[in-house]
């Protein structure tokens, strides 16, 4: 991408308006904070760009000691802070691409408490696509925090897919990921 994918504008600059302070990482924790509790953001080196969005819109920050060993480390550090803080459950999401809207997280949460005890997670699904943000229970918490930091969601989600209850949603956000500028390019053209 050329940049911190978290820093993205979003949303996009309107014309005739100034242009907005708000990122990717800012709508999604305002977004998550409609539905859960707390927020944590995972940083690494770029702590110092992240922290001071984070806090200022009511997440928390934990660094993950060494981001070099991948995306699955980052989940991984995540998750330990969440079941310090006494939770049994969490929203999993990225930051490379814009938030959901909040009713398509009301809806994943509702199926999550509703769903059988079986069941460990509840991940979104679009088109056959599966995508985040996902609801993870503290079973399938567990076995994350037991993989390989080398590991990564994808496969321990296939492993355990016996315990992932799939609902479909209309959010085309759910399985959108921006990796490049022509992908932002791209969303920006859509919602315009």
């Amino acid at each position: 991408m050329g940049t911190d994918k978290a820093l993205l504008p979003w949303p996009p600059k309107v014309e005739g308006q100034l242009p907005s302070k708000n990122t990717f990482l800012s709508a999604a924790i305002r977004s998550l904070l409609l539905t859960t509790d707390f927020v944590v953001v995972v940083a690494g080196k770029n702590e110092a760009e992240l922290a001071p969005i984070a806090y200022a819109n009511g997440a928390s920050v934990v660094i993950n000691p060494d981001p070099s060993r991948g995306q699955f480390s980052s989940l991984q550090v995540g998750l330990q802070d969440v079941l310090s803080h006494g939770r049994d459950a969490a929203v999993i999401t990225l930051v490379d691409r814009p938030p959901v809207d909040s009713e398509t997280v009301h809806l994943l949460r509702d199926a999550f408490e509703a769903a059988p005890q079986e069941v460990w997670a509840v991940v979104p699904e679009l088109a056959g696509k599966h995508g985040h943000p996902y609801l993870v229970g503290r079973e399938l918490i567990e076995v994350f925090l037991q993989a390989l930091p080398t590991a990564s969601a994808r496969d321990v989600e296939h492993r355990y897919q016996d315990h992932i209850q799939y609902i479909e949603v209309s959010d085309p956000f759910v399985a959108l990921n921006i990796n490049t500028p022509d992908d932002y390019a791209a969303l920006l053209m859509r919602i315009s």
